[in-house]
């Protein structure tokens, strides 16, 4: 991967930076991420269905429930049998393992969505990314949703937006160490 390219793509994992909106009815990204496989019809299959289905009823009714159904159904086509899965949706994240994960960082886990657009003048884009980022951090650890969103001039008509989020099932202080840890690997 050229310089050029990394210094004007944007990174994804527990954070979005958004240039703009993307809608689209397939996954971003899923990983099966196990060597191990389970048995068909056995107790990891049968318990991953029951999961399945509680989740689907516990999901609030709107784009957050149809998202479980899809992503549930989707990483059983793409990873089928695979004791750990995870999948990433704009609306979701659905992941499952047979090892203990919440409230741990996921580092294991993670793709890079890269901007398509040129960005004429990366030093100062990849500086004002990373200002931006880490004031989103600070915000979002502060908050309960773990969640903030906000934007910055680039020019006279030009804005730059960003978003980040941590799952819930992080604390705090480590989801502010996961924005801050991925933060630092964009370009500077």
């Amino acid at each position: 991967m050229s310089f050029s390219n990394f210094a004007s793509s944007l990174c994804l994992i527990t954070f979005s930076l958004l240039l703009h909106t993307v809608f689209g009815a397939g996954p971003n990204f899923h990983f099966c991420s196990s060597p191990e496989n389970f048995t068909a019809k056995g107790p990891y299959e049968s318990n991953l269905n029951k999961l399945t289905n509680y989740l689907y009823y516990k999901a609030p009714p709107t784009d957050c429930k149809t998202c479980v159904v899809e992503a549930s159904s989707e990483i059983r086509k793409r990873c089928p049998y695979n004791k750990a899965a995870i999948i990433w949706y704009d609306n979701c994240l659905l992941k499952y393992s047979n090892n203990g994960f919440f409230g741990q960082i996921d580092t294991g886990n993670k793709f890079y969505m890269w901007n398509v657009h040129v960005v004429s003048e990366p030093a100062p884009f990849n500086k004002k990314t990373k200002e931006l980022l880490s004031q989103l951090a600070n915000t979002a650890q502060a908050t309960p949703k773990l969640f903030a969103t906000g934007e910055r001039e680039l020019g006279k008509s030009t804005k730059l937006y960003g978003l980040v989020q941590c799952t819930g099932d992080l604390s705090s202080a480590v989801c502010k160490k996961c924005l801050d840890g991925i933060i630092g690997e964009l370009p500077s």
